[in-house]
């Protein structure tokens, strides 16, 4: 990716940040994770004096939108201010006019962002309207047990669904992911007596250290890396390279986020922010070497997927 289109996308990210009339401390800390992860050490970017030239009018949108000549690259800029526009919480209506602004202005077709679009809203919006009833509190013996075993399996299902998806052969079915562990943090906190939001999800997968942008920046990464190395290798070398790494990175993410939930939401909400990010970090190394273990499921749950069940599942 040229400095041209690294200083596209982040100015996309920055503009995404002011739709709404303020600049929220969590959409800065997004548009920070994006540079980071664009740019290499030391940056090639300098993303001050990019803020300035977006504050002072010199970069307007229409300009950024002509930086971006590929098609997954506009697709991608528009991930990321999704991501940056719901950092903070549901989209304020500044923000849904900024996003329909930027689809038209990157030449979006609908079909291309509507799954981006409606995953977690769509997801987020049952959760939010589904019943209050809680499970009751479980007696401190045989049946916290039996709760823990069954928040384990579906923690452990919901990763190897994780892992599953990667190995498809439509990319967009990667982007099923994050609604997927959205609806599984939902799940542990309702197990625990605690209904969940939008904001409140958002807010856990971001304290543990899994920001909804990071993984998209990596999903992209992934892509382009099986792009490069099918130039260099062929075309299957460069797609099992980069399915392999994105099978473990999605199985790992996934069930460590769901073994740092269960244990957030049993112990009550107490850990800190930084005990959240050790406590996910300790538990990523298991996760990954547990990966191997589970190879044939995770195998054998791709080839029982097709689109429909995709699009079901983001949908819920």
């Amino acid at each position: 990716m040229t400095t041209q289109e690294q200083q596209a996308i982040l100015a996309v990210a920055i503009h995404a940040a002011f739709a709404d009339g303020a600049k929220d401390e969590r959409e800065r800390a997004e548009i920070r994770r994006v540079a980071e992860n664009l740019t290499d050490e030391g940056g090639a970017v300098d993303l001050s004096r990019l803020h300035q030239d977006v504050l002072l009018k010199r970069l307007p949108l229409v300009d950024v939108g002509a930086m971006l000549e590929d098609t997954g690259q506009r697709q991608f800029a528009y991930e990321i201010a999704l991501c940056v526009c719901e950092a903070d919480g549901r989209l304020a209506d500044g923000e849904r006019r900024f996003l329909d602004e930027l689809k038209c202005l990157l030449d979006l077709p609908t079909t291309a962002t509507a799954l981006v679009e409606g995953a977690i809203d769509a997801l987020v919006d049952q959760t939010e309207h589904a019943s209050s009833q809680r499970l009751p509190a479980p007696a401190p013996s045989a049946s916290s047990i039996v709760v823990k075993a069954e928040l384990d399996k579906s923690i452990l299902n919901h990763a190897l669904l994780a892992g599953a998806l990667e190995l498809l052969p439509q990319s967009w079915a990667s982007l099923a992911i994050i609604p997927l562990q959205i609806k599984l943090v939902h799940g542990i906190g309702k197990a625990h007596g605690v209904e969940l939001d939008q904001g409140t999800i958002k807010e856990f997968i971001a304290a543990a250290g899994v920001g909804l942008t990071s993984q998209y920046l990596e999903q992209f990464g992934r892509r382009l890396l099986g792009g490069l190395l099918g130039k260099a290798a062929g075309k299957s070398a460069g797609t099992a390279g980069a399915v392999a790494t994105g099978m473990g990175f999605s199985f790992a993410t996934t069930y460590a986020l769901g073994q740092v939930a269960g244990r957030y939401y049993a112990g009550g909400r107490t850990m800190s922010t930084a005990l959240l990010r050790e406590t996910f970090r300790d538990l990523l190394g298991p996760a990954k070497q547990l990966q191997a273990q589970y190879l044939p499921q995770i195998q054998q749950k791709a080839t029982t997927l097709d689109a429909s069940q995709i699009m079901a599942l983001m949908r819920a």
